[in-house]
């Protein structure tokens, strides 16, 4: 009697991070086999296909099979997922609007000229079970707090977005998830805040390390920080700035420079205006009294515009460069860098070698970690999400950009950078003194 025709998950349910093996049974050896791939995301379709054919026992593994044909190549367990794009063109949103609702996926086989077919769902968490989600909107601050279960103490992270603004909870909902007390805190374009990125003062962000460490009293009075892109700046320049405060540090394709608003600025203050102040002054940046910085190659032709191009101008003015690097000599903490050669925002790999080369020169006393990733881009997230929209509107200034790269070197991106962040805060934390041994 023949097998059934049939498609599995396993495991059908579990965090996003975790990848799953599909398997198509039933088939005729050699026969043709599509698998269609459809998610709901915020309310929105996002699908892809591909083609296999099965092997000598009527299989299709997608951790083995190679497509031949369809929306992704290579031989990649979850490339029906990172190859998705959303059926209604300008979608974005890679998940839903709450990050405690899972992301369902349907997933279709058929053979035989459809005339065969089945069905199986699966199922990506952001929360683990027993994650809880609060708000705060207190001091000043303006984030949301996830905490994993069980009473704790836990080690602490705090996360910050880049250019666009507002509150990671995906990624604290993750930490949590992997026994992280996670502060996602925004610090414009978030309800009570400016809705700009310029005249932003670092004291906001002091107040909100003090505020983890007397609200959460985390494990070894551990407290990281993790951003990307501008946020990828911001926390070097914390971790130099408060040096004290800050127990690691994860930059996201990040900057050696302190930069100016660029799209996320105030129209009143200008892209070439400040973006952090210290004491109520604004630090140098990049695009103060530089000689050689133009626009030019950003502003001209048509879209999608490629900002890196502009920052390369810029760094041509070694004097503007020294006036605006970020001392991350001062970092008193573990460092983890993450770029990506295509990175079309701006040359994070550049920036990435500056803080390496800086932190050697220095002898830096804690573990410096930099992984840069070949024909990736901007958008470095976590694993198994789509890595297909590359152009984008900016969610400030709307112009359209590119962030670079290729769908499936993003995705590796995407899964590396992930894993490696969490050994490297695995480490950090185990490492870290605990309160005795630093008194």
């Amino acid at each position: 009697m023949p097998a059934p025709f049939e498609i599995e998950v396993s495991p059908a349910a579990d965090l996003i991070d975790v990848a799953r093996r599909i398997v198509v049974r039933g088939a005729m050896p050699g026969e043709l086999v599509e698998i269609n791939c459809r998610t709901l995301r915020c309310g929105s379709y996002w699908q892809s296909s591909a083609r296999f054919v099965a092997d000598a026992s009527g299989q299709v593994d997608l951790t083995l099979a190679e497509p031949v044909a369809g929306d992704y190549q290579g031989v990649s367990a979850m490339g029906l997922l990172w190859s998705q794009t959303p059926e209604q063109e300008g979608r974005r949103e890679l998940f839903n609007a709450s990050v405690q609702e899972p992301i369902v996926t349907v997933l279709r086989a058929k053979a035989g000229n459809g005339s065969v077919c089945a069905s199986a769902e699966l199922v990506q968490r952001l929360c683990a079970a027993g994650v809880s989600r609060r708000e705060v909107r207190e001091q000043g601050l303006v984030g949301t707090l996830f905490l994993p279960p069980g009473a704790g103490p836990h080690p602490a992270v705090m996360i910050l977005n880049g250019s666009g603004g507002g509150i990671n909870e995906a990624r604290a909902a993750l930490y949590a998830s992997h026994g992280y007390a996670a502060l996602a805190l925004a610090y414009f374009k978030a309800p009570g805040l400016s809705d700009y990125i310029s005249n932003t003062p670092l004291e906001y962000f002091q107040n909100a390390l003090d505020w983890i460490r007397r609200s959460l009293t985390p494990q070894k009075d551990f407290v990281a920080i993790s951003g990307q892109s501008r946020g990828g700046e911001l926390v070097l320049l914390l971790a130099a700035t408060f040096p004290q405060q800050v127990s690691a540090v994860l930059a996201y394709v990040p900057s050696a420079l302190v930069h100016s608003g660029q799209n996320a600025a105030d129209p009143a203050v200008g892209r070439e205006g400040p973006t952090w102040l210290l004491d109520g002054k604004a630090l140098p940046h990049q695009w103060q009294n530089n000689r050689s910085a133009s626009w030019l190659p950003f502003d001209q032709g048509p879209p999608p515009h490629r900002h890196a191009l502009a920052m390369l101008t810029a760094l041509e003015d070694e004097d503007a460069v020294m006036r605006a690097r970020i001392p991350v000599e001062k970092i008193q903490a573990p460092v983890l860098l993450l770029s990506a050669s295509d990175d079309g925002s701006w040359p994070s790999s550049l920036y990435s070698k500056m803080i390496s080369d800086k932190l050697q020169e220095v002898s830096h006393p804690y573990p410096v970690e930099w992984q840069n990733y070949q024909d990736a881009g901007h958008a470095i997230l976590f694993p198994y999400v789509p890595t297909t929209q590359i152009s984008y509107a900016h969610p400030v200034s709307g112009r359209i950009s590119t962030g670079g790269g290729q769908p499936a070197a993003n995705a590796h991106a995407d899964r590396h950078s992930w894993q490696q962040a969490l050994a490297f805060l695995q480490n950090a934390v185990t490492a870290h003194p605990s309160k005795k041994e630093i008194s």
